[in-house]
């Protein structure tokens, strides 16, 4: 403590109480007293928070069941790096925005905007905030049927099996609601792959059948692979089904 002191530039005068020099060294350092401290403090809370938002994206929206669809639509179309990783992440970014609309309103709505307002303080606003969060990740749970995730989870964490999944905690929610998104993306990834082997299988049989071995399958197929998603509106049937396994 004592360096932190010396490096401010800041010396007790002789006779100083012990009691009351923590606050005239906020003083110092501040010169807005008391107030411009807790400002500082909140300031700092706030920054901690915006290095956690892309963790909050990631693991507590829809983000990361989007991403992987749509990687796992581009690879089943053969088109290696097309679209390329930036349109993915942006698209998969305004999708997730778009089907956590309400949950963003809401939180915005109930616990910035009475902060904001100095209607609550700062814990319950983060308490609303989360408790919204957590509606929407056990809903998403409880839609695909994956219970099993948290429990695991709660084993895992030598906890004993809740009466209802309101009862988990938040540190155990989040890993089951991430694990839970990664398998009900891998189940949709595993449909989208379907159509377009079956094409890969039709074009390579063809040409074993005309003796052009030497050819590569996945060129000849990759124009008909194309067309085909091209003439269903694919894009449009899986971002709708992306859309619709979110919102129901």
């Amino acid at each position: 403590m004592s360096l932190w002191v010396w490096a401010a530039g800041i010396t007790p005068e002789i006779g100083t109480d012990a009691a009351t020099f923590p606050l005239n060294m906020l003083e110092s350092l501040f010169g807005e007293g008391v107030e411009g401290a807790t400002a500082t403090i909140e300031i700092l809370l706030l920054l901690t928070v915006l290095t956690l938002v892309p963790s909050i994206l990631i693991l507590m929206t829809s983000f990361t069941r989007i991403v992987i669809v749509l990687s796992f639509t581009r690879n089943a179309m053969g088109t290696q790096q097309m679209p390329p990783n930036q349109v993915i992440i942006g698209l998969a970014l305004f999708l997730t925005y778009f089907v956590m609309h309400g949950t963003l309103s809401s939180i915005y709505d109930d616990a910035w905007v009475p902060y904001q307002e100095e209607t609550i303080e700062l814990d319950e606003a983060y308490g609303i905030a989360t408790d919204r969060l957590r509606e929407f990740m056990i809903g998403q749970v409880r839609r695909q049927d994956n219970d099993e995730d948290v429990i695991t989870f709660m084993n895992l964490a030598r906890l004993p099996r809740p009466a209802s999944l309101d009862d988990i905690p938040t540190y155990v929610l989040i890993p089951a609601f991430v694990t839970s998104e990664i398998k009900t993306a891998m189940r949709m990834g595993f449909l989208i792959f379907i159509p377009f082997i079956v094409i890969d299988m039709v074009v390579a049989s063809a040409l074993m059948s005309m003796g052009m071995m030497m050819l590569p399958p996945a060129m000849i197929s990759l124009p008909f692979k194309l067309m085909l998603f091209v003439l269903v509106n694919g894009w449009n049937l899986v971002i709708h089904e992306i859309v619709r396994s979110v919102t129901g």
